[in-house]
């Protein structure tokens, strides 16, 4: 008699792990009245809609690491249906009004502080955060029918390198399970010196130093 057939476990194409700018506030669905210039706000939109196309196969979730969450712990938000987090202030009404109605995904969420812990970090859990505009911003361009689940995960405060370099080992795994990590920001964040000479000056000491 010949034995079932085991069922095989799934695979995933390898994903990247990606860093990307995502702009400034809600850049490609408001008008900004020139505050980015119009040549930035459509390279930047180009990329994003083309994102999906340049991966190995589609992912079967997101994690994005936002520059604008920070915790004592690194902290996961697990609501299987995040809301909007307007963290953003000072534009027009229609930016308040911006949707990404993208499923969280709680067992990935879990997956990631067994992964954590495993690591020697203490991660939180939070069930009530929303996406930020590092999240719903940018990845509304390039999943636009929001049917790709999501979930954050945040900075640790006091941004040292090392433990961050270690959160990174700690989820690395996940991209052989069809995860796509996404960090989403800036290398140097300087408004009030956006546009001087001074602020310039900053951000290429800070560059020096991060290269």
């Amino acid at each position: 008699m010949t034995p079932p057939t085991q069922p095989t476990q799934p695979t995933h194409p390898r994903q990247p792990a990606l860093y990307v700018p995502h702009g400034g506030g809600p850049w490609p669905f408001v008008d900004l009245g020139g505050f980015i210039p119009k040549r930035d706000i459509e390279a930047l939109r180009a990329y994003f809609t083309a994102l999906p196309s340049t991966l190995p196969a589609p992912p079967r979730a997101l994690l994005v690491v936002s520059a604008h969450w920070e915790q004592p712990h690194p902290t996961v938000m697990t609501s299987p249906r995040p809301p909007i987090l307007y963290d953003y202030g000072g534009f027009p009404p229609d930016a308040y009004t911006i949707q990404w109605p993208a499923p969280g995904d709680p067992a990935l969420a879990q997956r990631v502080v067994t992964l954590l812990t495993e690591a020697g970090f203490t991660p939180n859990t939070d069930a009530t955060r929303g996406f930020d505009h590092g999240t719903f911003i940018p990845f509304k361009l390039s999943w636009p029918d929001a049917d790709i689940p999501t979930i954050q995960l945040s900075l640790k405060s006091g941004l040292d390198p090392a433990e961050h370099l270690a959160i990174g080992r700690a989820i690395a795994p996940l991209r052989d399970e069809g995860v796509l990590i996404l960090g989403s920001g800036m290398s140097f964040h300087n408004m009030r010196g956006y546009g001087t000479a001074a602020g310039s000056r900053d951000a290429a000491t800070f560059d020096t130093w991060l290269t």
